[in-house]
């Protein structure tokens, strides 16, 4: 017996809208709940940055083009462009932690 993946899309938030209003949370809890996640969303961002120009420095100090860099990470090229240009979208934390910890970077996190 096959099984069909029910891929149906039923509902798109728009850009701009607050998915918790949409979800059902009343407009003071939605504006708050929004806040807290676009706050959350820019420390994250934040932490990114950091990391990719830490990473974007190791490449410089080394004197590398970004495909011998690629190498060494195990990433692609264009990977490597996208941490030089500090395009936070495209990484999560988790990888960028992962390619500094890659040139010997020490990374802790602290939870105050």
């Amino acid at each position: 017996m096959t099984r069909t993946i029910d891929t149906k899309i039923r509902h798109v938030t728009r850009a701009g809208d607050n998915i918790f209003a949409e979800l059902g949370f009343d407009e003071s809890e939605a504006a708050r709940l929004q806040a807290q996640s676009r706050e959350e969303m820019e420390k994250a961002d934040e932490l990114k940055r950091q990391l990719m120009v830490e990473i974007a420095g190791w490449i410089k100090d080394c004197g590398y083009k970004q495909l011998e860099a690629a190498k060494i990470l195990h990433v692609s090229r264009p990977r490597v462009s996208d941490v030089v240009n500090q395009k936070t979208e495209k990484f999560t934390l988790d990888t960028l932690v992962g390619m500094a910890t890659v040139i010997g970077k020490r990374v802790e996190l602290i939870i105050s």
